[in-house]
């Protein structure tokens, strides 16, 4: 998994990329697409914040095999960073494999909606 698309705005969007998706696997097509939708700009950066960024980034190089770990590996204080790992996978950016805690995307690729 290289890339997540997140985009921003949009419920029928969301609904267009299920159809054809549904389209091309109803018609044989193996595919793999990563998309996450965020109603609005001020719900993604919310999502999305330096912090929360650097915690992405470090799981991308790194997997961390608890909450503690990372929080001990990104020197913050713990009750934040389960707070930050909450919202992120709650979000499908954050993903628990093998009870480890990974962000397997390597890049994360913005469309807004106008």
């Amino acid at each position: 998994m290289s890339k997540m698309t997140v985009h921003v705005g949009g419920a029928r969007d969301m609904g267009r990329r299920f159809a054809e998706a549904f389209g091309r696997a109803s018609s044989g097509e193996n595919f793999e697409e990563r998309h996450i939708t965020f109603l609005s700009l001020e719900e993604m950066m919310s999502a999305l914040s330096p912090k929360r960024l650097e915690l992405l980034r470090h799981l991308h190089r790194e997997e961390a095999t608890s909450i503690k770990a990372l929080a001990l590996a990104l020197g913050r204080d713990y009750k934040r960073v389960h707070e930050d790992v909450a919202t992120l996978e709650s979000a499908g950016l954050v993903v628990r494999e093998g009870g480890k805690l990974c962000a397997p995307w390597a890049a994360l690729a913005a469309e807004v909606t106008l």
